[in-house]
């Protein structure tokens, strides 16, 4: 019994921290930024899962809730780039490319959570995720300083969603050592201006 309640504790947290704070894209707040996270690539394109996230960006782009998309994911190898696959989508319906940012070292939730916050000085954002990852996300991202809001995209409950919610149960362990110990990400890096600049361009 004891260690089936410290094993579902993490989960409770995340729910606890992110429960009020989710929201659809019809009434999400409004925020400069948008944060999308990597869901992987098939033959260099975006997986459905990946588009869905993608598609739900656009749609608070083009409803004027959100002015700048950052897309964080996995370039760990020549071979392989999240971001650019996420930025060709987002351009490809619509989305200025000037107002797509790449994070190429959104290795996990809490690196994405902690390069938004320290490399590229997002202070506020809706996160857009599927359901059974969002609020694990922002709960990550606001212990990393992040006032976070999210939007969880709908599935269909296949084999591949119901893997990701078996995954958050032990994923929320880590999310909440993370948050207790704030680890440095795989990679941190220097300060980018490209959020800021694209902000800063809207004004001119």
């Amino acid at each position: 019994m004891a260690g089936c309640v410290l094993t579902l504790l993490p989960s409770a947290w995340t729910h606890a921290s992110a429960g009020p704070r989710l929201r659809t894209t019809a009434d999400a707040p409004a925020a400069e930024v948008a944060v999308v996270f990597g869901a992987g690539l098939w033959n260099g394109r975006p997986t459905p899962y990946l588009a869905r996230r993608l598609d739900a960006a656009v749609e608070l782009y083009r409803a004027g809730k959100v002015k700048v998309v950052l897309v964080t994911g996995d370039n760990s190898r020549t071979d392989y780039d999240e971001p650019d696959a996420m930025r060709a989508y987002l351009t490809g319906h619509g989305v200025p490319d000037a107002r797509v940012v790449s994070d190429y070292a959104g290795f996990d939730s809490w690196d994405s959570c902690v390069r938004a916050r320290e490399v590229f000085g997002v202070h506020r954002a809706v996160l857009i995720s599927q359901g059974f990852h969002i609020r694990r996300a922002v709960a990550l991202c606001r212990a990393a300083g992040v006032d976070s809001y999210g939007v969880g995209v709908s599935d269909v409950h296949d084999a591949t969603w119901y893997y990701g919610g078996a995954r958050e149960v032990f994923a929320a362990g880590k999310a909440a050592l993370d948050a207790v110990f704030e680890p440095e990400p795989r990679f941190l890096g220097p300060k980018e201006e490209g959020v800021s600049r694209a902000l800063a361009s809207l004004a001119d």
